[in-house]
Order: structure tokens, then sequence, then C-alpha cells
């Protein structure tokens, strides 16, 4: 299960994540982002992973994909999330820049 909640602010929205970001869940979290985006504007986004237990493959990329797209700051309060974090941070093999 994952429970999902939006807290809007002038500067920055965040999304706080609680418990698993896998299986349909992914495609939950997903679909919220993509309903999100538009309305960002020039705020930043904003991720608290505190609650977060667990995060599998398909999770763990769109963490990444969302990170590209929007350099979003993650919020995160132990090692395991910390961890979450800095994987979605990580550049992704299909879309290193030339050189790198």
């Amino acid at each position: 299960m994952l429970r999902i909640t939006i807290h809007e602010g002038s500067k920055a929205q965040t999304i706080r994540l609680e418990g698993k970001i896998a299986g349909p869940w992914v495609e939950e979290l997903n679909r919220t982002w993509q309903s999100l985006a538009p309305s960002l504007g020039s705020r930043e986004l904003h991720f608290d992973l505190s609650g977060v237990a667990f995060v599998d493959a398909k999770g763990r990329q769109l963490l990444r994909e969302i990170y590209q797209k929007t350099n979003a700051c993650f919020l995160a309060d132990s090692p395991l999330t910390q961890y979450f974090a800095d994987d979605a941070m990580q550049q992704s093999p299909n879309h290193r820049e030339e050189g790198a």
C-alpha cells in the first residue's frame, strides 16, 4: 500500500509518500505526478520519502524520471530513505550525457 499526500505551498509542492512504491502503486504515483506537473509552474517539487519502506525497480525508475525532469528535492530521515533518494538522483544508464 502507498499513501500519497500533496502539500501545496507558494514556493514548493511536496508529495509525501508513505508505504511501498511497488507494483500497482508505481502507476498510481505516476498518475499523481502527471496530474500535478502542469500546476507546478515555477515552484519546486519536493518528495518526502521519510515514510517509505520499500521501492521496487519500476518505482526507482519513476523517481529517476521525475528527478531528471524536475530536479526534485528528496527529503529523507534514515539511511534507507536516503538510499532511495540517492538512487533516484543517479543518472540512468540509458540517459547518460555524451562524454560522461
